[in-house]
């Protein structure tokens, strides 16, 4: 868990290099992280005069380890991302249990059908099968690349690449 940010990106890279897959995920795992804050919404703690879900209680938690990986821009652009999606969520905990358990579950399972669908291209399982800290790893490493493809991070980007090799598309005319 006190792995640094570039260990931990170059080691979920190594899951994730077809360009397939990469796409995917800058669907699924969103879709994962507003279900999840769907999901945890309406759990709602209060104290004193506050109120607050557990939602935003997880935002927090996973904000904390984000910004302690030893690469501020990067934990801090996680979390504004998560936050985002976080907010989007909380309005559809307060409908009705059919419609929140809909917004919730349908997402959540969206978004991992998307997850599967480019480990296919990939040839490979989720990285979070081998680590349950890819679980965490994911929003990082899909905000990473969108960073990347705004010319951010190419000494980061680099150093990924050298270690998990580039990103191509897997020819699947020829199983791995």
């Amino acid at each position: 868990m006190a792995r640094q940010a570039t260990d931990l990106m170059a080691q979920y890279a190594a899951y994730h290099r077809d360009r397939r897959n990469i796409a995917t995920h800058f669907v699924g795992i969103p879709l994962i992280i507003f279900a999840v804050g769907v999901l945890l919404a309406r759990a709602q703690f209060h104290v004193a005069d506050w109120t607050v879900s557990a939602a935003w209680i997880a935002w927090g938690a996973a904000t904390l380890w984000y910004l302690t990986r030893g690469n501020l821009v990067l934990g801090l652009a996680t979390a504004v991302v998560n936050a985002v999606l976080m907010a989007l969520a909380h309005p559809l905990a307060v409908g009705s249990t059919a419609s929140w358990l809909a917004w919730g579950l349908g997402s959540f399972l969206a978004g991992w059908v998307i997850q599967f669908i480019g480990h296919y291209y990939e040839g490979r399982k989720p990285a979070f099968v081998d680590d349950l800290v890819g679980l965490l790893v994911g929003p990082m490493f899909v905000v990473g690349e969108a960073l990347f493809a705004l010319g951010w991070g190419r000494d980061l980007l680099a150093e990924i690449e050298r270690r998990a090799g580039p990103t191509h598309l897997r020819d699947l005319t020829h199983p791995a």
